[in-house]
């Protein structure tokens, strides 16, 4: 690129990164546009990630773009068909030459009497420090840490004579067969790789400290490849994608109105999946209600057949010590390992660690409160995606981006350049991601607030939020357009989100 200016600045190369792009040619052809993606790579967390079994959480007919059909035989996908599907629709898109790979952003400044960002990078190769200015900006990080995942502190762990590794790092010369093998944790990540290691170790133990809840779903969706042997592929993806959309929004409704029926449902179907007389209550009935955490999918049962096969087993305990051999817990008893896997989660990192300024001020990211989900109140021209936590990710990414072309032609049409959010008129805060999971609890501190009514509340439905989004006014309570050096907040509407730098 031989400009420096561009009209829209996309942070990240990863899922969302790739499917903003997408939509600024297909939506926006006339804008300019640069993605900066601190890695080497395009793909985010699929290019990431490396450890056995690595696959989607959610269906890929939601979970793929809504302007890309998923044609791959599996709903429920590996990593590897994942990450080219995400490639594929970048090269489809020309996105690849708009890309500056290792470029890390540390801040961004903006400007109002010019309307523009100042945007400062490191590259990472060289430590080299590169200024770009953009008139919008748009954060597709993600929101955890890809440099360190989460470890919690380990008693007795420089005695443990075996291997210790973390799924985020996973080493490439790390061969698990005939091996024994302990992985700690029972989120997403141990369900995934417990029966992925046991085809290949000579056995994997799943160390809990408490269940989860599993649910187990065909890796191929039925009515998925009966429609697309009757229709196009462009026209049976929307039909198995509104499918699969209604049915998680009724999970997750029934879980949020009746979560004792769930409850009950879920640990009928795990015991008609495992051995007679296995303890289901210890091992796989949480004491959260469902969809307080995310629920765990298990393609196929996976998880429940290498437990009944005695390749895999779960034990609900707690750690006591290390030891040379393996680990010791609570109760006594000792487990075996030659590996350890510690399966315990992510670090959050809100907007990829950019700091944001706005006028020579810094901006709070705990005090602002979210406009749709999506722009922060008090930060001119700036967006960022986060995607559902009862849902795939990308079906909020494609609203998100697709909301941003709105506002782009929106100020086209109008002469104006600048759209800002404005701060709820109560006083009510609410944390952004409304789950209890660990590595939300530990740092939902850190991330932008909701208000309590929309347009400030961010709701957990796909479909109140496609009306809200792609066919709802622009032009409400939350938000003021304007031109370059006129007042964007009103006084009377003013709420401290940032404090002078001294």
């Amino acid at each position: 690129m031989a400009s420096d200016h561009v009209d829209v600045l996309i942070i990240g190369a990863g899922l969302s990164g790739i499917g903003a792009a997408c939509h600024l040619r297909r939506n926006c052809p006339d804008k300019t546009y640069a993605v900066l993606e601190a890695r080497d790579a395009i793909g985010g967390t699929w290019d990431l990630f490396h450890y056995p079994g690595i696959r989607s959480d959610s269906d890929m007919f939601t979970l793929g773009y809504s302007f890309k059909p998923w044609t791959a035989p599996k709903a429920i996908a590996d990593g590897t068909t994942i990450l080219e599907y995400v490639r594929e629709t970048a090269r489809e898109y020309d996105v690849p030459r708009h890309i500056r790979f290792r470029h890390r952003v540390l801040r961004a400044e903006w400007d109002s009497d010019t309307a523009r960002w100042t945007v400062h990078a490191q590259r990472t190769d060289t430590a080299e420090i590169v200024v770009l200015t953009c008139s919008f900006l748009f954060a597709c990080a993600g929101y955890y840490r890809y440099d360190e995942g989460y470890t919690p502190p380990l008693p007795g762990v420089d005695a443990y004579a075996g291997r210790l590794v973390h799924p985020q790092h996973w080493p490439e010369d790390l061969d698990h067969s005939g091996k024994r093998v302990v992985v700690i944790g029972s989120g997403a990540t141990a369900v995934t790789l417990v029966p992925a290691m046991a085809q290949r170790a000579a056995h994997v133990t799943m160390l809990q400290r408490s269940p989860t809840y599993i649910l187990a779903l065909p890796a191929r969706d039925r009515l998925a490849d009966a429609v697309r042997r009757w229709l196009p592929a462009k026209a049976a993806y929307p039909v198995v994608r509104w499918k699969n959309v209604l049915l998680s929004t009724v999970n997750f409704q029934l879980s949020r109105r009746a979560p004792g029926l769930v409850k009950r449902a879920l640990r009928r179907a795990a015991r008609g999946r495992l051995p007679v007389g296995y303890d289901v209550d210890r091992h796989f009935s949480p004491r959260y209600d469902p969809w307080d955490q995310r629920l765990c999918v298990a393609p196929d049962g996976d998880l429940f057949t290498a437990v009944g096969e005695g390749t895999a087993s779960v034990v609900t305990d707690t750690i006591d010590t290390f030891t040379a051999n393996g680990v010791r817990l609570t109760s006594g008893a000792e487990l075996p390992a030659d590996i350890v896997v510690t399966a315990t989660g992510l670090n959050l990192l809100a907007l990829g660690g950019l700091t944001l300024r706005v006028d020579g001020v810094d901006v709070d990211l705990p005090s602002t409160v979210a406009y749709k989900g999506m722009m922060l109140s008090g930060v001119p021209n700036f967006a960022l995606t986060l995607g559902y936590t009862n849902a795939s990710w990308t079906l909020k990414a494609d609203l998100v981006a697709g909301y941003v072309c709105r506002l782009l032609r929106h100020l086209d049409r109008t002469g104006q350049q600048v759209v800002t959010p404005l701060p709820p008129p109560d006083a009510e805060r609410v944390p952004l991601i409304d789950l209890r999971s660990g590595y939300v609890l530990r740092a939902v501190h850190t991330l932008p607030r909701q208000g309590a009514t929309a347009p400030w509340r961010l709701h957990q439905n796909y479909a109140r939020d496609v009306l809200l989004m792609r066919h709802g006014r622009l032009t409400d309570e939350g938000v003021r357009f304007s031109r370059p050096g006129e007042v964007t907040v009103p006084e009377d509407t003013r709420r401290p989100v940032a404090s002078e730098r001294r």
